[in-house]
């Protein structure tokens, strides 16, 4: 199979062709805002941190911007730095390959005069942009990021399995597919250990999981109990290991062919974990900077978040949320319980769906510009 999509000199290809434009430090954020502003159809990303920070949250920080820069839906991207911040601006400039990149410093000219300059940068950026076409791009270059929250006691019912059948279709077709939020598999290592192509591979991600659920306790003590939600708990769902049960059905039933650290890139091609962060925000950011071109999110409750440069498509648990947040939700899993519909049924919808959208169909998220950003510090301490 195939899917149209934007290829960069890089080979990768994207699903969109947008320009990107984030701070490299919290202090530029003004300038970025203004960009936004002045510009509705960019990517305006605001930095919350870049300065501060101890080494390795700074080293994180410049992992997952650049690498948000470097996902293949990115076009062109312009980044603005104050100028005497931590990670300096032309450092992360300096890691993205195959596509326009600038970067502009505040001190010494001013908000002002940086902002008119970063405007005819944008300028310049569309006219180059606007040149390129949706090219034949084989199934094999899709990395498909896998997401839920919100979740209640239907999510392990009808809209992860579902999403674990349109998984599994991917992958026979060539595809890759990505999964995290640990905190949310405490209580399955077992499950997933088993599912792991190697023995060293199943001993890596039990490893993993284990040591996680020692750091919450460790870090919450007495309240390490509550790492469910209370809207999940009012959902229907009584434990971490019974919401965990539910989310790790949306991997399907591929074997795991790798564990890869938060926000880096895959190597291999497969079902793949990545060390993410329960927070959902977060996990979606590191697997777009993982170079993700689309996250198919499950929720029960509901959510509108998406995440920036990367489509996001929602699948409801039930009916009643896909009614109650119309405009918000992509698909309905709720047919499963009240509609005669099979699991493989929406599973299907899903896939096609997403097919749908990687050949330029928008997602309730993109057309909200439901766009978070946040990343994961001291790797998931949070």
């Amino acid at each position: 199979m195939e899917f149209n999509g934007y290829k960069r000199e890089t080979g990768e290809y994207g699903v969109r062709n947008h320009i990107l434009v984030t701070s490299s430090v919290s202090c530029a954020n003004g300038v970025v805002a203004a960009l936004g502003r002045k510009f509705p159809d960019i990517i305006a990303v605001q930095n919350a941190y870049g300065c501060g920070t101890g080494l390795e949250d700074a080293a994180t920080g410049w992992l997952i911007i650049a690498g948000l820069m470097k996902n293949p839906n990115v076009g062109a991207a312009l980044i603005i730095g104050l100028g005497c911040e931590l990670i300096q601006p032309q450092l992360f400039a300096d890691a993205v390959k195959g596509k326009p990149v600038e970067v502009l410093k505040i001190q010494g000219a001013g908000s002002a005069a940086t902002t008119k300059k970063a405007i005819e940068i944008i300028k310049k950026f569309k006219k180059h942009l606007s040149s390129q076409k949706r090219v034949k791009a084989p199934f094999s270059e899709l990395l498909i990021g896998l997401e839920c929250g919100g979740s209640d006691a239907l999510s392990g019912v009808t809209a992860n399995p579902a999403v674990g059948v349109a998984s599994d279709l991917f992958i026979k077709e060539g595809a890759s597919a990505l999964f995290g939020e640990i905190t949310e598999m405490i209580g399955t290592d077992h499950i997933l250990k088993k599912r792991c192509v190697t023995p060293e591979l199943g001993e890596k991600v039990q490893k993993l999981i284990i040591d996680h659920e020692k750091l919450i306790r460790e870090l919450a003590g007495p309240l390490a109990g509550l790492t469910i939600s209370p809207g999940n708990m009012e959902g229907g769902l009584s434990s971490i290991v019974e919401k965990s049960l539910g989310c790790i059905t949306k991997a399907g039933s591929a074997p795991i062919v790798d564990c890869i650290g938060y926000g880096l890139r895959p190597t291999k091609k497969g079902l793949m974990i990545m060390e993410g962060p329960g927070y959902d925000i977060e996990n979606m950011t590191g697997m777009a900077a993982c170079g993700a071109q689309i996250i198919i999110f499950t929720t029960g409750r509901g959510t509108p978040a998406g995440t920036p440069a990367v489509p996001v498509i929602k699948v409801s648990t039930n009916t009643r949320t896909f009614v109650e947040m119309k405009g918000d939700i992509d698909i309905n899993a709720g047919t499963i319980i009240d509609a005669g519909k099979t699991v493989e049924d929406v599973g299907g919808q899903i896939f096609d769906f997403t097919l749908a959208v990687a050949n330029g169909k928008l997602t309730c998220a993109e057309i909200n510009k439901s766009e978070p950003f946040s990343y994961a510090k001291n790797h998931m301490s949070g």
